[in-house]
Parts: C-alpha cells; structure tokens; sequence
C-alpha cells in the first residue's frame, strides 16, 4: 500500500504527545500534516482524507483513560477505511486501558488500526523538587519512535489490501477503568513572578487562564495538564494544591524505575 500523506492527530497541551507522532512520521513520508486540536477552536475543520493517506492519532494518559476532552474532540474525524497508528504518552506509571480506549475510537470512525504504541512523556505533575520522569521523551525514546515508524511503513510497503493486515492486539480492559476524580485544584500564580506575558493563557487547552495584572485560573475548568506551569518564563505557576501533593508524592514512588516505550503491530507483522 503506497501512503503519500501523513496526517498527525493529536490533543498534547505539554507537546510530548506531538514530538513522538513527529518522531514516527518522519520515517513514513515527507509530506505529513498535523491537525492539533489541543487548544479550544469552534471553526476548527476536519478534512476528509484520502485513500493513500495514513492518520497517526495521539493523546496522552490521564489515569489509564484517554481525557475526556481529547476523546471529544476527536469525534469530528472520520474515515473509509484508512488505516490508523495510534499513540500514546504515559507518565511512566501505567497506560492501563488508554490505547485499547484510543483503538475503539479510531475503529467506530471508519479507521483501521494497523499499529499502537504506549511512550513515555514527563508527567504533567512533574516539578524540579518531584521529578516524574524528567525530560521524557528523551534521546532514546526518539530513537524507538524513528524505528516504530519504520516498522509501519515497511508493514504498509508489504499490504495490498489493508483490509487483510491482520488483528492489532492490545491491552486493556472493558469495560474501561472509571475517569479519575481528582481533587478540584488548578496551578497558583506567583504575583511577584507574574510578567502577565498570556503564555499562559495561550497554552490552555481548556481557556481556563486569563490575564489582567497577574493571571488567574478558573479552577472549574481546569484539567491539571500544567501547560501553563511549563510554558511560563518566569517560572510564577506552581501546583502547589495540598491533596494533589500527596497524589505527586505517591506517583514519585511508583514510578521512580524506568519503562521503555511498548509496540503492538498487527498479527500478519508481529
């Protein structure tokens, strides 16, 4: 099967989840295309793709599940039969029913799953004083995305008729795990700190922050992914929310060892 177009589909407010999908795709094509839909856009277009096109979609994983606001926003895409890689960013504790979840998805739309893959990004809790999984993905983690997308290139070079490619076996359970309950809290801002730049503002993924003197969260809204924590140059956001410390203080002694990333292929590949 000849793939001229690569369209990369994916919700990353922390961009863990859009370097990997770049990290793949460059070994499929050179002509690859991103559809982000990370930040809130009512005009936002889904085009209709093509036979020889390919969609690597990615998210990453909030407590084993996909969150709920990637997953609607992905319900605009579509498809014939085009065949899907599907991605996803784990804090380096457990990807659980993420990527089965993802797979159902892609399948309902019309898509084919044809590979996945669970890596590992920096946990959005992450903070110099409780480090979880620092500076992932890194160099390595780059390295396997390159050869995971040689693998789906070569899989699709030796497929005629993508119908016949075989059975993507995946792990997870059904039905999924609940969505996690976490404590209603949001990242503080440091007013001393604050240059009111909007960095912050134009990071969230939810247009939960707004700016006047110093920014301010409206904490109903917010889904704790720490974009604003991590793009913000003055370093004035912090999580500093007592019951979400514990929860940082737990996952920092789960996931001090290091997991490399996992690849499922199809039955015809693996």
């Amino acid at each position: 099967m000849k793939i001229k177009t690569v369209r990369l589909v994916y919700f990353s407010p922390t961009k863990t989840t859009k370097t990997i999908l770049e990290s793949i795709a460059v070994e499929i094509s050179t002509d690859v295309r991103h559809i982000d839909l990370t930040l809130p856009n009512n005009d936002r277009a889904y085009p209709e793709l093509n036979n020889n096109e390919l969609l690597v979609i990615g998210a990453p994983v909030y407590a084993g599940r996909i969150p709920e606001i990637a997953a609607h926003r992905f319900q605009g895409l579509k498809s014939g039969g085009n065949p899907a890689v599907l991605v996803v960013l784990y804090g380096n504790r457990e990807f659980e029913d993420a990527l089965l979840e993802l797979n159902d998805f892609a399948t309902a739309a019309g898509f084919v799953p044809i590979a996945g893959s669970a890596f590992i990004g920096e946990h959005s809790f992450s903070s110099e004083g409780t480090p979880l999984a620092k500076g992932r993905p890194d160099a390595s983690d780059i390295d396997r995305a390159h050869e995971f997308g040689k693998s789906v290139r070569k899989l699709l070079e030796e497929t005629q008729d993508i119908g016949y490619v075989g059975t993507l076996k995946l792990p997870g359970n059904k039905p999924f795990r609940a969505h996690a309950e976490l404590p209603q809290a949001s990242p503080a801002t440091d007013n001393n700190r604050c240059a009111a730049c909007g960095a912050c503002a134009g990071a969230c993924p939810t247009g939960s922050v707004s700016v006047n003197e110093v920014s301010s969260t409206h904490v109903e809204t917010c889904i704790l992914c720490c974009a604003c924590v991590k793009i913000c140059p003055q370093r004035a956001r912090e999580l500093k929310d007592p019951n979400i410390a514990k929860i940082i203080e737990w996952l920092h002694g789960i996931t001090a060892g290091r997991k490399e990333p996992q690849i499922f292929l199809c039955s015809n590949c693996s």
